[in-house]
């Protein structure tokens, strides 16, 4: 059963978010909400994340990861914050070390997501902090981490399946690339994940395309941070399609990458795309490709009824 969430809202907040309260004035308090104060700002557009409109809620998702880190911080160092904002802003800011470390100070976070948090300072600092003793990372402290996010964000989808580790093989220019190719799949089938791990973060294209299937996440999702890594390889991934969330996550948070008008548009049509970022994308993209997307059936509901939304707002 779900927790039902108790909070008190002061009459700022309950002005958009009292029933029947239309959408669009909903959509208007998340523009309100920078002008409140962090206590306030951060309940709004908490509760219009747990809106019935998925427009609403989609687009207070994405006002929530922007949430700046000073506003964030002095919200969290208030005391009797509810553990489930708390929550929410482990699972938007975890990548920023001082709102993990003040969230970890915080009495009032709930005990899962601080085993989280614990088990990711203890595994994403550093490649050398990843391995054991023995240059290899347990399978219980691989999966720990990724299954208690999991776990935090109450995911409602089956785990995926273990992603396919077969090479994909194209007709090489000749035979000594051939050769070499497939020396560097079987070399990665002996190595550890650590090896894995660096070769993924600076090994060349031919590295990367066998590392990205990798069935480790850890491995994969280390390729996506090779600084090396081309537009053109980004696009030709969405497009063959991503299993793992953690590179997708990875890929919208790259601002270079996001500013490649196709990469944007192969996102909005990936169904593995976050629904809060395929509408900020969807956003930027021009008329003919929104009213496409307002027609089509082989994108998100959600995606498809905003292109809508933007048709009808075009034409008033």
């Amino acid at each position: 059963m779900t927790e039902i969430i108790r909070l008190k809202f002061p009459s700022s907040v309950a002005a958009y978010i009292r029933p029947g309260v239309s959408s669009d004035e909903k959509l208007k308090g998340l523009s309100a909400a920078v002008e409140m104060t962090p206590a306030h700002s951060v309940m709004l557009i908490f509760s219009l994340m747990n809106d019935s409109d998925l427009v609403v809620k989609s687009a207070a998702a994405v006002a929530f990861g922007e949430l700046s880190e000073g506003l964030l911080l002095e919200f969290i160092r208030q005391p009797g914050q509810h553990p489930a904002i708390l929550d929410v802003i482990v699972r938007h800011h975890k990548d920023n070390p001082a709102i993990v470390a003040a969230l970890l100070e915080s009495e009032a976070l709930s005990l899962p997501a601080r085993e989280f948090l614990v088990q990711l300072l203890a595994t994403q600092p550093a490649v050398d902090a990843i391995a054991g003793d023995d240059g290899q990372l347990s399978e219980e402290d691989e999966c720990h981490a990724q299954h208690q996010f999991e776990d935090l964000a109450e995911h409602d989808e089956k785990s995926e399946d273990n992603a396919d580790q077969t090479v994909d093989e194209e007709e090489p220019e000749d035979f000594e690339e051939k050769e070499e190719y497939l020396s560097k799949y079987k070399m990665c089938q002996l190595m550890g994940i650590s090896e894995k791990i660096k070769m993924a973060l600076s090994g060349d294209k031919e590295w990367r395309s066998i590392l990205i299937k990798d069935a480790n996440k850890l491995v994969s999702g280390s390729v996506i941070k090779n600084p090396r890594l081309t537009d053109a390889e980004i696009l030709t991934l969405l497009k063959a399609g991503v299993q793992n969330d953690e590179i997708m996550r990875l890929i919208c948070a790259n601002k270079e990458w996001i500013k490649n008008y196709l990469i944007r548009k192969a996102l909005v049509e990936n169904p593995r795309t976050p629904v809060p970022n395929a509408l900020r994308y969807l956003s930027t993209l021009g008329e003919k490709d929104v009213a496409n997307y307002a027609k089509s059936k082989n994108i998100s509901s959600v995606v498809s009824t905003q292109a809508k939304r933007m048709l009808l707002n075009k034409k008033r």
